[in-house]
């Protein structure tokens, strides 16, 4: 037992007298401030849409305080591709025919580089004042009210000034000619989907969106924005899961 009292307090003779720190490697540093992995995007082969889980998986969600984020994501339902996907009867008024709706607001989403904040609690409650703003941007104020819950009260904002902005952004947005009341269904790529958004809206370029498709359908274009909603901005993670089919259909409206 001697020998290891001698080394005991040699080791307390250092800390008193203060070693030196080391100094963390760059490797160290690297490795505790590193962002999680993302999976890598899974190629189509060429000429086949890729299935819905593979077009645009999920990301999983963060816990953070209310107004903790990046930037907004705002998704734009394309309605006849999401009727085509939905036969059940979800979204009955939206998917009527006669109901003539083309890209409506799903809706306007925090979000961080690495997966996104939902369901932060604090007021659940939709005021009719505040639904009043969703009006001809969400096609239902079930989905609106959906909506706040799961990702308004992430914003910090209150329901009216959420919906308020929402319909900011939905409503800056110039919808391309081919997606005006479109009277038979087309085919085009998604490079081209987005290459219509870019020339009908100056700001936003190819790295700054995603298409997401399903069973060889459009379903919905994804913008990414600033926190303040004044400017569009590149979000790589968002990007990386765009849909990868060489085509897919863009059916008309109902």
């Amino acid at each position: 037992m001697k020998p290891i009292r001698i080394i005991f307090a040699g080791v307390l003779t250092a800390l008193v007298v203060g070693l030196a720190p080391v100094p963390a490697s760059a490797g160290l540093l690297k490795f505790l401030h590193r962002a999680p992995a993302t999976a890598p995007a899974v190629p189509a082969a060429a000429g086949q849409p890729i299935p819905a889980q593979m077009a645009m998986p999920a990301v999983r969600p963060t816990e953070v305080a209310p107004g903790k984020f990046d930037f907004y994501l705002m998704a734009l339902s394309w309605s006849p591709g999401f009727c085509d996907s939905n036969p059940s009867g979800k979204g009955r008024k939206q998917c009527a025919v006669g109901a003539k709706l083309g890209f409506v607001l799903h809706g306007l989403w925090p979000q961080n580089e690495h997966g996104y904040p939902s369901n932060c609690g604090g007021s659940r409650s939709v005021s009719k004042t505040a639904l009043e703003e969703t009006i001809g941007v969400y096609p239902a104020v079930g989905l609106a009210r959906y909506e706040w819950r799961k990702h308004g009260t992430c914003t910090g904002l209150s329901p009216s000034a959420y919906f308020a902005a929402a319909a900011r952004a939905f409503h800056a947005v110039t919808i391309p000619d081919a997606f005006k009341a479109p009277t038979s269904s087309q085919t085009m790529a998604p490079i081209a989907i987005m290459q219509a958004f870019s020339k009908a809206n100056p700001g936003i370029r190819p790295g700054m969106m995603a298409v997401a498709c399903r069973k060889g359908e459009l379903q919905e274009v994804r913008l990414c924005l600033t926190k303040d909603l004044r400017a569009y901005r590149a979000c790589n993670q968002v990007m990386q899961r765009s849909c990868h089919a060489s085509s897919i259909q863009i059916p008309a409206e109902r």
